[in-house]
């Protein structure tokens, strides 16, 4: 970012502003800081997540890897792995040497993770697996 002269305190304040969706006019006012100052700074944040929403729903070539998993409270409170009740089922690739794409899944089926493979992965990429069957619809697919 090529705006000078505004502090890390600054910046982080009218980052603050930008995420509790407060227009350019009253966070100038809060923060005593120019109005065009705080424009330019929101319209170079909007920039960055229209660039990330962009590179997160091109799809990539590569070696990938694909797992799923649980999130949610530790052992104590629930059973590990398939059938934890109160913790969330995630999915996603992870391009090596690269970053991982995860998704909220409803469920662990076949019919959940094809449509997020087809929208992350590029035919003609190699995936690595752990070998679970809901993975074997993979060399069909392409």
């Amino acid at each position: 970012m090529k705006f000078g002269r505004l502090g890390a305190y600054e910046k982080h304040e009218i980052l603050t502003c930008f995420c509790e969706d407060m227009t350019e006019s009253p966070a100038s006012k809060l923060l005593k800081i120019n109005r065009n100052t705080i424009n330019s700074h929101y319209k170079y944040f909007r920039e960055l997540i229209v660039q990330q929403r962009f590179e997160e729903n091109a799809r990539d070539f590569g070696v990938f890897e694909l797992d799923e998993s649980y999130f949610g409270a530790k052992r104590g409170r629930g059973k590990r792995g398939r059938g934890a009740a109160g913790k969330t089922p995630v999915f996603g690739p992870l391009k090596r040497e690269g970053k991982v794409f995860v998704n909220m899944v409803p469920n662990y089926a076949r019919e959940e993770f094809m449509p997020i493979i087809q929208r992350k992965i590029l035919e003609g990429s190699t995936v690595h697996t752990d070998g679970w069957e809901a993975y074997d619809g993979l060399v069909v697919n392409g």
